[in-house]
């Protein structure tokens, strides 16, 4: 099971008002932070959001993910809108993967300020 997962940035201002929105919409909070991190909370695992440990820049990883669990599609919805006002890229628009529906998978992509992939998911009924 997933404890946390920590992401970099190079510019630590502009991606805790990103984080303090986007996780904000799935009941995330500031929990605790240090000298290069801010960590956030919720229900579950948490995100750490900070500086390089080897002060080099800050890269996402291609194939690099993380979900968030949404209550329902209005959640997904908001989440991925949510994402995309405070700057982030749209990965993929709110809809059931596949296509069908038959596996009740519906989510959203966004990269955030940073380049980080992000999904945001329920599982539904068509």
């Amino acid at each position: 099971m997933i404890g946390y997962v920590t992401l970099g940035t190079n510019n630590m201002e502009k991606a805790l008002a990103f984080y303090d929105a986007v996780l904000g919409e799935v009941g995330g909070k500031r929990t605790w932070n240090n000298d290069r991190l801010q960590g956030y909370g919720g229900q579950g695992p948490q995100i750490a959001i900070g500086k390089t440990y080897d002060g080099k820049s800050a890269t996402s990883g291609n194939g690099t993910m993380i979900a968030l669990a949404a209550s329902d599609k209005d959640m997904v919805a908001r989440v991925h809108a949510k994402a995309l006002a405070m700057g982030g890229k749209d990965e993929g628009a709110p809809g059931f993967r596949p296509a069908d529906a038959k596996s009740g998978f519906y989510g959203a992509y966004f990269r955030d300020l940073d380049g980080n992939k992000f999904a945001v998911f329920t599982m539904a009924k068509s």
